[in-house]
């Protein structure tokens, strides 16, 4: 069976072979990729950009191709066509499996390749993700902290809930009308494919996660650093770190030594002057606002991007992860944080009541409900029972939706079916 995959992301062998540095999102691909290229699978991995050098070759089992388009991958770009061709007339795919419809370059090689089977796998849906953007953020406030670099990038909270409105409608929309099979993992997004377009096959498979989360130590409450809360990401609204802000300056005095440890580049920018503010924009300025009024910056820190084990070291090091987003599908973050056995509080959203039960594998609460997030975290921080209780859960759920010998069985499944429809 040969199949192409298209990915919006450089793979790290790929990375290596060409001399970039190792990407740190999509890593759950990675592991999934190796093991499907020795399961009597001819893989070829496509990977569109701009500004870059093509590459075509084999690295390990695995075939690269980087393409150069002359649009943003948010957009249709015709001058793919005759790099797809290329690709197809000499890979021969059986299959085609397009990992996301968040971006364009797999619209243009489907679209144009009518003939061949195609799967797609839904991650986020734009569309959706355009509802809930802002995050309870109001006009008035995203209009107060317009920033400098909001004005120059055209980046604004507004705009870029636009964006993702438009490309919902211009290519989301239309890789959904393409396809006749998606693969999904939660009743979220099979709810909102089959309202798309309901003579889609919908294939449910689980992912995996990245190698280093299958051989690391579990969780200890013994280890854990007392009153610290991780979170993976921060860097936009709909990931809610400004409702953990207003949630913590709820607790902060029973908690004096609470610590927010969140890994990525440090939106805040407390230091460096004039070009540091330039640097700043709308949701940074928003959030900044925030810690001053609730005087909680000294209980906030930004850990920079993470490699896998720095991620695991500070899971491991928490006393409780929060996922507080305004709309998830399935992240891996929580999937990773519970097959460490952390403690997990997740806001009841999307696809993630698919991934927690409440009160045995984590806790749930409303986006919004601030006061019940507090309240999460504070029976946490003083319940031992119930941590613990939630990591056992945790860790037998998320090894069951993390199976990584299972679902790669299931996702070779999908293809042969899809292969003899």
């Amino acid at each position: 069976m040969k199949v192409l995959w298209v990915v919006n992301t450089i793979f790290p062998d790929l990375a290596v072979e060409i001399g970039l540095d190792k990407p740190v999102v999509g890593g759950w691909m990675y592991g999934l990729s190796k093991a499907l290229a020795q399961k009597n699978v001819t893989l070829t991995i496509a990977t569109a950009k701009t500004n870059v050098s093509g590459y075509y070759g084999k690295v390990g089992s695995i075939t690269y191709y980087l393409i150069n388009g002359k649009k943003p991958i948010t957009e249709y770009d015709p001058t793919l066509e005759v790099q797809w061709r290329r690709i197809v007339d000499r890979e021969k795919p059986d299959l085609i499996h397009i990992h996301g419809t968040e971006y364009a370059p797999g619209l243009v090689l489907i679209k144009n390749h009518p003939s061949i089977p195609c799967v797609i796998s839904i991650q986020g849906l734009t569309h959706i993700i355009a509802r809930y953007y802002a995050a309870g953020i109001s006009k008035w406030e995203i209009f107060k902290n317009i920033t400098f670099k909001d004005i120059i990038k055209r980046n604004s909270i507004s705009k870029a809930q636009k964006h993702y409105q438009v490309r919902g409608k211009e290519i989301e929309h239309r890789y959904l009308s393409l396809t006749k099979n998606v693969i999904g993992r939660t009743q979220w997004d099979h709810d909102h494919v089959k309202t798309i377009n309901p003579k889609l096959k919908y294939h449910f498979c689980n992912e995996s996660l990245r190698d280093a989360f299958y051989s690391s130590g579990k969780w200890n409450i013994k280890t854990k650093v007392d009153f610290s809360i991780f979170l993976s990401q921060a860097g936009y609204p709909l990931k809610g770190f400004h409702k953990v802000v207003e949630a913590c300056f709820l607790i902060k005095n029973d908690f004096p030594e609470l610590k927010i440890r969140i890994a990525g580049n440090d939106i805040l920018k407390n230091s460096g002057g004039l070009k540091e503010k330039l640097r700043r924009d709308g949701y940074g300025k928003y959030v900044q606002n925030l810690v001053r009024k609730f005087r909680i910056q000294d209980n906030i820190e930004f850990l920079g991007y993470l490699d896998e084990k720095q991620m695991i070291k500070e899971y491991l090091d928490c006393n409780v992860f929060i996922c507080p987003s305004s709309i998830e599908n399935s992240p891996n973050s929580l999937g990773e944080a519970q097959i460490l056995g952390v403690p997990c509080i997740a806001s009841y959203v999307g696809g993630i009541p698919s991934m927690i039960e409440n009160g045995e594998t984590g806790l749930l609460y409303r986006f919004s409900e601030i006061e019940q997030l507090a309240k999460h975290i504070s029976r946490i921080f003083i319940d031992e029972k119930l941590a613990l209780k939630l990591s056992k859960g945790g860790i037998n759920e998320a090894e069951k939706r993390h199976n990584r010998a299972a679902n790669l069985e299931q996702l070779q499944s999908i293809y042969t079916a899809i292969l003899e429809q």
